[in-house]
Order: structure tokens, then sequence, then C-alpha cells
């Protein structure tokens, strides 16, 4: 069986075995076709809503269509419902107006196809947003870090020049400390050392990204102006 490279996974609840071959088998006939599970109605509400995109309802037995569709909407999936008469398509409509119903009329496969198509390309573009959405959040998090970071590196010198200048004081008295103290001053200063280099390497870091900004912002009026002109 093809699968696309998106790996939509399409669950088909039914109780009809014919409806889900015939489903199966026109989608077949698309570029793009889905993973399915298949499911009846009696087993469905085991169903794990994060292994599906898109669920394609049909050829149910009466008394189970409040069973799925409730249960499909209390997981918060989509739905796509196909019935064969107009009083379940008014009760449908009626009872659960988000989920989109389509009566086996002429040529339905194909717009089941069609329909089912567009929201899976939906379902994708919501989880596409949803996941820059939070690497969105995580760059900014990092990037209140890294100001927090940028403005208290002058705080941060200023108590390591103390730290350094107490321990080189120490550290020239002769014979005032032992052997073990000189070694954990000695320990204390070249970490301090250390320190201070890293902190200077944010004070560079600032002024490259002060630069490539002032870049990007002539850059920008640049093309604003060359557009402007081109009007």
């Amino acid at each position: 069986m093809k699968q696309n490279v998106d790996q939509h996974s399409v669950l088909i609840v039914s109780d009809d075995a014919e409806f889900p071959r015939s489903v199966i088998a026109r989608w077949q006939a698309e570029r793009s076709v889905p993973a399915f599970t298949l499911m009846s109605s009696d087993v469905c509400l085991a169903f794990d809503p994060d292994t599906f995109h898109l669920a394609v309802v049909g050829g149910l037995q009466t008394r189970a269509l409040s069973v799925v569709l409730e249960a499909m909407e209390a997981a918060g999936r989509r739905v796509l419902f196909v019935c064969e008469d107009a009083a379940t398509e008014t009760t449908v409509r009626e009872r659960w107006p988000s989920v989109p119903v389509l009566r086996q009329r002429e040529n339905w496969l194909d717009t089941l196809v069609l329909v089912a198509g567009e929201m899976l390309r939906r379902a994708s573009a919501e989880a596409e947003g949803s996941r820059l959405e939070h690497a969105n959040d995580a760059l900014h998090r990092q990037a209140l870090l890294g100001r927090y970071m940028l403005e208290m590196r002058h705080t941060l010198n200023n108590a390591l020049t103390s730290v350094l200048g107490n321990s080189e004081l120490l550290l020239i008295e002769p014979g005032s400390l032992s052997a073990g103290a000189r070694s954990q001053i000695e320990t204390i200063r070249n970490m301090s050392l250390r320190m201070h280099e890293i902190l200077q390497r944010f004070s560079s870091l600032e002024k490259e990204l002060t630069v490539v900004d002032r870049q990007a912002e002539k850059e920008s009026g640049v093309k604003s102006h060359a557009v402007a002109a081109n009007l």
C-alpha cells in the first residue's frame, strides 16, 4: 500500500465490511495514500486518539451512532461522517454541527477522498503551526535568558574583580597561607579568570549581534526602497 511522506493515518469505523473496502480501493487511486486502521463500532471505543489524524465513519448500526460520534467528539478528533439517508444526515448535523456529513450519492467516494484530503492537509497545517509556536516560545525564553545574562554581566564582572583582587592580595603575602590554603586560593583565582573570559565572550557576541541587526535593517530598508521605486 502506498503511503504519503506526511505519514497521515485514517481510522475507518464501520459495521459494514464493504464500506472500508470501497473507501480504501478508491483512495489507492490517488498519489498520496494514508495508512488505514479499521474498527467496528463494537471496539472503536478502545481507539487511541494519537494514532490517527482523521476518522471516517460510515455504515454504522443505528444504535452505535451516538456512541461513536460522542467518543470522537470527546477525544477532539476530526471526523467525516458518511450516511445513506436524509434522516441520519439531519440528526448528525443537529447534534454534532462540527462534524462534516457526506451523503452516499453518485460519486460519493470521489467527494469523500477530496474532502478527507483537505481535512488531512488542514490537520498538517495546524500541527505545523503548533510546532512552530512551541519553537517560537522556546526561542523567546532563550532570548529572555540571554538578555538577562547580558544585563547582568557588569554586575558579575564587578563581583569577579573583587574576588580576583582579594585572591591576588592573599597570594602575594609571603608565608601567610599554608600550602593547602594557597592551592585553594589559586583555584579560586583561576576559576574567576575563566568566568571573566566567558563574560568577555558574551560582550563580543552582543557586539556581533548588534552588527548583524544593523545590517539586516539596512538590507530591509534597501529592499523596501527598491520595491517602492518600482511601483
